[in-house]
């Protein structure tokens, strides 16, 4: 594992804490119905999504929670490399959707990490097709079949700008969050990237705020709920 995860490197730190904070946040925010796939994408590159995701899912499994993290951004895909885990070429999320025998052998591309009861499948090789790939129906399947054995399930997906691919995966969440960088991310952007989201029937979209500064943490975050984000 990399130094990118704060909640165990610094698991005392203004970031750790807001990070459990947006857990706390999600659980609560389930009181009428289940939240268990998250998607969490961003506006464009640079934002800290794939921090926020590895950090996201780490605090729940703290939490005892049983959690698979997907690497959904078959484009620049980095979580296999945040946790410290080895892909081979043919081990990965896009060689599980192009997998005929898929049905059989899901759980095979399912890595523990060093984190306890966190598991993860890697992007695997970068796709021609990735849009193509995460509409098909074999992606919804898959992430259905993953809900039955995990009790959290995150999606780390490409920024929604200029890319299908996040609004496809976004229909498979029961929660997307949208991580936007304090002083960098243009509001106008912000709310473009909500407004794609919610085109396509996204649910219960939600902001972090990262890279707020802090005395404790330069990685400080703050967690936004749908009506707060309107309110901007």
């Amino acid at each position: 594992m990399n130094n990118e995860l704060l909640v165990i490197k610094k698991p005392y730190s203004s970031f750790s804490e807001e990070i459990k904070r947006v857990r706390t946040n999600i659980k609560f925010s389930a009181v009428d119905e289940a939240v268990k796939v998250i998607m969490i994408t961003s506006s464009v590159a640079g934002e800290g999504k794939s921090f926020m995701a590895a950090n996201l899912a780490t605090a729940f499994a703290l939490n005892n929670e049983k959690v698979l993290i997907i690497d959904c951004d078959l484009r620049k895909g980095r979580q296999n490399k945040i946790f410290g885990i080895a892909c081979e070429e043919n081990e990965g999320f896009s060689n599980l959707l192009l997998d005929k025998l898929w049905d059989e052998r899901y759980m095979d591309y399912v890595k523990p990490t060093k984190v306890k009861k966190l598991s993860i499948i890697p992007t695997g090789p970068y796709p021609p097709n990735p849009s193509e790939l995460l509409a098909s129906t074999k992606c919804k399947n898959l992430i259905d079949r993953y809900k039955q054995f995990f009790d959290v399930i995150i999606l780390d997906c490409p920024p929604v700008l200029g890319l299908n691919d996040s609004l496809v995966v976004s229909t498979y969440a029961d929660l997307s969050i949208i991580v936007a960088a304090h002083k960098k991310t243009p509001m106008d952007l912000l709310i473009e990237s909500k407004k794609s989201l919610e085109n396509v029937g996204a649910k219960k979209i939600n902001v972090i705020l990262n890279k707020v500064d802090s005395k404790d943490n330069p990685y400080y975050s703050s967690y936004y709920t749908n009506d707060e984000v309107d309110k901007e």
